[in-house]
């Protein structure tokens, strides 16, 4: 089996400039974890719902929230992301993806043409779904 077989095509993207509010409002509205960043058409990184927590004031939306924690909002999505994200071809095997999940401890796989550009995302979450018995 390829991760073609698995991935989600509905893949998302910001650009580097973007700020991260823009990235926390579509991680509020969209039932996914991961992000993937672009640049000129090209796949530069990747930003995921923990990457998010931890440049955001834990603060925001509390009773105690001051002007600091809402400039954290403020912050651009190269300044969080991950760059240079593991990636793999639409022809590698499930079994490749999970070589790498397990050896680099990343929970995303972004899946690439041959030109960089992305056209999926594989997460662990995708692979263990596809391992269960269907209903």
């Amino acid at each position: 089996m390829t991760v073609q077989d698995i991935m989600s095509t509905r893949v998302v993207t910001v650009e580097m400039d973007d700020k991260l509010k823009v990235v926390k409002e579509i991680f509020d509205v969209m039932k996914f974890h991961h992000l993937l960043v672009m640049e000129e058409g090209k796949l530069f990184g990747v930003v995921s719902d923990r990457d998010l927590l931890r440049a955001l004031s834990p603060y925001l939306g509390s009773t105690v929230e001051a002007g600091r924690d809402v400039a954290t909002l403020n912050k651009r999505v190269h300044q969080i992301m991950t760059r240079k994200p593991i990636t793999l071809g639409l022809q590698a095997t499930v079994a490749d993806a999970v070589a790498l999940f397990l050896a680099h401890s990343i929970s995303c796989i972004p899946i690439v043409d041959a030109e960089f550009r992305p056209v999926g995302i594989l997460s662990w979450r995708d692979v263990l779904r596809s391992l269960s018995p269907q209903p």
